[in-house]
């Protein structure tokens, strides 16, 4: 937080920014800007406007039971973000195509076992949510050279891909996807939707990226497809439970690769400017950037 609050001030020493953990008048708050806050914080500001996430995802401003009603919610739609995204992304396939996680674990035995290695026509790129992370990483894909699909639950008249949609041509997307990616919102409809039916739907030794949020995946259904070999592994940078409990089979499991929610991380200089021009219009009385559709969930 105090992180935060620096960069705030270092770029408008005047405006007032306070630590929710520090003394401050609650009745004068009327922008909360948040991050996994504590459940039932923003019960405590009677004026407040407008709730903001530093990054983004919104979901864990929408699971707090308590949150007030009628605050319209922003997120972050930032290019830096979507950027760090992609080249996460990026560096796990080509990981994943020239075998680069099991030659470390050759080397840490002083094994030396050469292995056929894929290439870039070999594979199908699948996007599971084509939102300004999926867009941004659909072209650097496409520049690159890889054939790659989106899938959404609406028409992206924008996109430069393939687009399958709905429920519907689910299957069809699935079918031809050698590596997922998902990028999807967290919601109702998509909790859990990295599962057993889902995934098996891939062709066999498909690999999966899951980029987005831990609840999107059914933790066991995943150990069980890679174990049995339909699925040859996974990189994974989001869990139901941040950190990653020590006794999670994940850590040991050989085909897993972890990494600690770190695909895609909110760089102050960049964010700070557009959370403090949506102060500024709120204080005007002006339409705020980036509102969730609180339907949708996103």
């Amino acid at each position: 937080m105090e992180l935060w609050k620096k960069a705030f001030l270092q770029k408008y020493p005047k405006l007032k920014v306070y630590q929710y953990l520090e003394p401050h008048p609650k009745h004068e708050i009327t922008m909360a800007v948040v991050w996994k806050h504590p459940v039932g914080s923003l019960m405590n500001y009677p004026n407040l406007a407008c709730i903001a996430s530093f990054g983004a995802g919104v979901d864990f401003i929408l699971d707090d039971p308590t949150l007030p009603k009628g605050v319209p919610i922003t997120r972050v739609v930032d290019p830096m973000l979507a950027s760090d995204m992609a080249e996460y992304v990026v560096s796990t396939i080509f990981s994943r195509l020239k075998n680069f996680r099991q030659y470390h674990h050759d080397q840490n035995s002083r094994a030396w076992k050469p292995k056929p290695y894929d290439r870039i026509q070999d594979h199908t790129i699948g996007i599971m949510g084509l939102g300004t992370l999926g867009i941004a990483l659909a072209k650097d894909l496409i520049r690159i050279g890889f054939k790659t699909t989106g899938w959404a639950n609406s028409a992206k008249p924008a996109s430069s891909i393939p687009v399958f949609i709905g429920e519907k041509q689910k299957t069809e997307f699935l079918n031809q996807t050698t590596i997922l990616v998902c990028l999807l919102p967290l919601t109702e409809a998509t909790f859990g939707i990295l599962n057993k039916d889902t995934l098996s739907q891939l062709p066999r030794g498909a690999y999966l990226i899951n980029v987005a949020r831990g609840g999107h995946l059914i933790d066991d259904d995943l150990i069980e497809l890679i174990n049995e070999g339909h699925l040859s592994g996974a990189c994974l940078d989001v869990f139901h439970m941040e950190p990653l409990p020590k006794e999670h089979p994940f850590w040991k499991h050989p085909k897993i690769q972890i990494t600690p929610h770190v695909a895609s991380v909110s760089d102050p200089a960049s964010v700070v400017p557009q959370l403090v021009e949506n102060y500024d219009r709120l204080q005007e009385g002006e339409a705020l950037c980036n509102v969730i559709d609180l339907l949708k969930g996103y």
